[in-house]
């Protein structure tokens, strides 16, 4: 494991994390990412779907990562890209079109 400073879950970290990824990532995962997000603010969203976010949200913005970037680039964006996909498919159902419309909004404004 890859341990670097530490540093407590914050919205501003995870928005600056999402914004360094973005183009790294690309308009579909950042997209899967956001979605993450808005689900987790939605107060219909059950708890259990929000710790599932909070889970893969955490792995994003945290300085601790099962696979190194620096040692290994690839893996270590695979792993991440992973976390979102995973948390994603747990939780879509209760993406709502508003929560997809705020989305894409974000990403043409990034993109």
């Amino acid at each position: 494991m890859e341990n670097a400073n530490t540093s407590e879950f914050n919205l501003p970290s995870l928005w600056e994390k999402i914004k360094d990824s973005a183009k790294r990532l690309g308009r579909y995962t950042t997209k899967k990412a956001l979605l993450l997000y808005y689900v987790l603010k939605s107060d219909t969203t059950p708890r259990s779907a929000k710790l599932v976010v909070y889970g893969a949200l955490a792995y994003l913005i945290l300085p601790v990562n099962l696979i190194s970037q620096k040692r290994h680039p690839i893996l270590g964006w695979a792993d991440e890209v992973a976390a979102i996909a995973i948390a994603f498919r747990k939780v879509r159902q209760y993406v709502t079109p508003e929560m997809d419309q705020q989305a894409e909004e974000m990403l043409d404004k990034w993109f």
